[in-house]
């Protein structure tokens, strides 16, 4: 067994165990290229993370492996990892928070290789600060997603909302809209869905609201069910456990138009200085209310 490999971070000395252990056994990658990775990424992601209760898919022998999804903190985790203990039907989760680079590196130590982050903070739970349109493609071509992405971002621009693109590193590309978490999870559920279904009337051979998959009859999916209290979307920048190592990125929108562009497009081996300047800038920054867009949707709605 191969010694710790020990990483510092900020004040703390992390030690990643068992560190040549292979995780994604097509690409040889390990546990300590996870862990430096996630080292690396910290000044981009952790903005993304802090103050969000988490669900982490932890993949001990390696993503040939079924692994687990953990929300509970399990005994023996640090005490310096901070939690928040949340409500849920009939008792609670106390979950992990990821405040600095030293809890992100421990993750990756438990083989947590993809955080899932609440689209709300633990200190106001049931208020969002983000929504987000999940566009699942029906099959493997990826231009569908590109238009679809496209025509949200003219929706949203009508509706005078900022919004922010990213790959999911899996299937397809979220679309995050900045909230000032003042409307709870179900008003602003209602509205995701209600623009979703606004847009699908608007190109209904390419798109549908509908979640069962066969009803899509071949049509783009436009997931809003993630705007719901104790559901999680992948964070940014987080590595998803498929093989390559894919990554969930950050986008301008002026890159939907580049040809070679797929949610795997960037990797842990190739994202590279992506992780140096994020395409978001202050996209994100300043949360927006939903009153007034929701007006401006039900016009539109009425004009359809």
């Amino acid at each position: 067994m191969s010694a710790a490999l020990k990483l510092r971070a900020g004040r703390r000395t992390v030690e990643i165990n068992r560190p040549d252990k292979v995780l994604f056994p097509d690409d040889g990658l390990t546990k300590a290229d996870l862990a430096e990775y996630y080292r690396s990424a910290a000044r981009a992601m952790l903005p993304h993370l802090r103050g969000r209760p988490l669900m982490l898919e932890r993949h001990p022998d390696g993503i040939g492996d079924e692994g687990f999804l953990q929300k509970d903190v399990p005994d023996y985790f640090p005490d310096w990892v901070h939690t928040a203990e949340l409500p849920k039907e009939n008792g609670s989760v106390t979950h992990a928070l990821c405040d600095d680079t030293a809890t992100l590196l421990y993750l990756a130590d438990q083989a947590s290789i993809t955080p899932h982050r609440w689209l709300a903070k633990a200190d106001r739970p049931d208020c969002p600060d983000r929504l987000v349109f999940d566009l699942d493609p029906p099959g493997n071509d990826f231009a569908p997603v590109r238009q679809a992405a496209g025509q949200l971002h003219d929706l949203l621009d009508e509706l005078r909302l900022p919004s922010a693109l990213m790959t999911t590193g899996s299937r397809g590309l979220h679309v995050l809209v900045p909230l000032d978490r003042r409307a709870p999870f179900d008003d602003v559920r209602a509205f995701a869905r209600e623009a979703a279904e606004l847009l699908a009337a608007r190109h209904p051979d390419r798109l549908t609201t509908e979640p069962r998959k066969d009803a899509r009859r071949g049509r783009l999916y436009l997931d809003v069910q993630r705007n719901a209290y104790a559901q999680t979307a992948v964070a940014p920048y987080a590595v998803r456990a498929l093989p390559g190592a894919p990554i969930a990125t950050p986008l301008a929108w002026s890159e939907l138009d580049e040809p070679d562009l797929t949610a795997r497009r960037w990797t842990l081996t190739t994202i590279g200085n992506r992780l140096d300047d994020t395409p978001w800038h202050d996209s994100l920054r300043r949360g927006r209310s939903l009153a007034p867009a929701r007006r401006r949707l039900a016009r539109l709605g009425d004009d359809a």
